[in-house]
This record gives C-alpha cells, sequence and structure tokens, in this order.
C-alpha cells in the first residue's frame, strides 16, 4: 500500500522530548526572579508550542511589554540548566527511525528558536533522523501556517499528503489553518478533551498508540 503521507510534520517539546514539566518550572522560575505573580500550572501548559514572546505574553497579559525581554532571558537560563536531563518519550526515537525507512519526509515546526531545536537535536541524536524544520524565529508562531506551508513548499508536497502531529491546540490549529490533516497526543502540554475538541483525525495517549496508528493508516 503506498504512503497516504508524504510529509509528516512533529512538534518537539511534548511530543517527541518530555520537556512540559521543565518549560512550566522555568517559567515560573523566571518570573518569581523578577518579582512577577507567577503563571499557574494551567496558564503555563496552556502557552507551552507558542514562541517565546508570544507565549510570556499569553502566560502574563498584565507586565509592561518591555519586561517580557528580562522574562525570557531568566527562562532561558533555567531551561538551559535542565534540559540536557530531559529524555525522549519511550519509543520516540525507534517510532521516528521507522517513519525514516519507510520513505517519509520527516520535520519539525516547533516553538523553539532556532538555537534552542539546533541544542534539543544534539542533545536527543535526533537530528540527522530529520530532513527540515522550522522555528518560532524564523516563522510566525503558531497557529500560524506559515511553518508548515514552508515545509510543503521545501519538499513540493501538497496539503492533503502532509500531517502534522502535536501535543497542543496550537499544534492542530496550525494544521487546520494550513489545510493539512492531524494527530493529537494526549501525554504533553494539553489535555485530551482540548485536542479532541479540534477534530484530530486521532489522538494517542501514548507513544506506542501513535505508532500503531501511523504503521497501519500513514
Amino acid at each position: 500500500m503506498g504512503k497516504r503521507f508524504e510529509l509528516i510534520v512533529f512538534d518537539w517539546d511534548g511530543t517527541l522530548m518530555d520537556s512540559t514539566g521543565a518549560i512550566v518550572a522555568s517559567i515560573q522560575a523566571a518570573a518569581r526572579d523578577l518579582g512577577i505573580e507567577p503563571p499557574s500550572d494551567e496558564r503555563a501548559h496552556h502557552i507551552i508550542g507558542l514562541g517565546l514572546i508570544d507565549a510570556l505574553r499569553h502566560a502574563m497579559p498584565d507586565l509592561p511589554s518591555e519586561r517580557y525581554q528580562d522574562v525570557a532571558l531568566r527562562y532561558r537560563q533555567h531551561y538551559m540548566s535542565r534540559d540536557n536531563d530531559l529524555l525522549l518519550f519511550e519509543g520516540a526515537e525507534a517510532l521516528i527511525d521507522e517513519l525514516a525507512a519507510a520513505g517519509h519526509y520527516l520535520a519539525v515546526a516547533t516553538g523553539k528558536t532556532r538555537k534552542g531545536l539546533d541544542r534539543a537535536f544534539e542533545v536527543s541524536g535526533l537530528g540527522p533522523r530529520f530532513h527540515a524544520s522550522r522555528c518560532a524565529d524564523e516563522c510566525h508562531s503558531k497557529p500560524h501556517p506559515q511553518m508548515l506551508e514552508e515545509l510543503m513548499d521545501e519538499f513540493g508536497v501538497e496539503p492533503e499528503a502532509t500531517l502534522m502531529i502535536g501535543d497542543t491546540t496550537h499544534d492542530l490549529l496550525m494544521a487546520r489553518n494550513a489545510g493539512v490533516a492531524a494527530l493529537g497526543v494526549a501525554y504533553g502540554a494539553h489535555p485530551r478533551d482540548s485536542l479532541e475538541a479540534e477534530s484530530p483525525l486521532y489522538c494517542a495517549a501514548n507513544v506506542a498508540q501513535l505508532a500503531a496508528w501511523l504503521r497501519e493508516r500513514a
């Protein structure tokens, strides 16, 4: 059977790497460093997947705009002190290898900066498996479709042959805005009911379920 999806695009944090807890803790610690009321766990989880400044604007909407860069700097310091300890979700590396062996184009679309994704690629060892990637400091932040549109253009793949996989509603809305199909993963930042409200093709509870769906239907 031929491939249904030529291009499969993954979000990074909360989809391939188990990093949502570190992101939430780093945002909250950065706020406390600067004497700012930290966002709640729920609010901090919701903004994961956005570009950092956009995320901070949503997490701390009452903060004067000139202070977001200070929070961002402290956030990066806290997160980088943790990121060497972050691990891929169990089964994620094997899944990427399986999809690559099956001949899919593989890409990442992330709210990380290019520097942050390159660091994550190096720490995880997954970088060479991906054919392309787009970051929030290169494109509009999710849910704008630019990341997916550029990736489809790069490989000459039509929307109907493209699949987006992510753990947040920002990922699923980006897919909808780009006219591509999407899968949700309910083991990351956003709860299952929020993901399912955006009508993905499927919502996986773990990487094993995600791999089984892709093996059978992608």
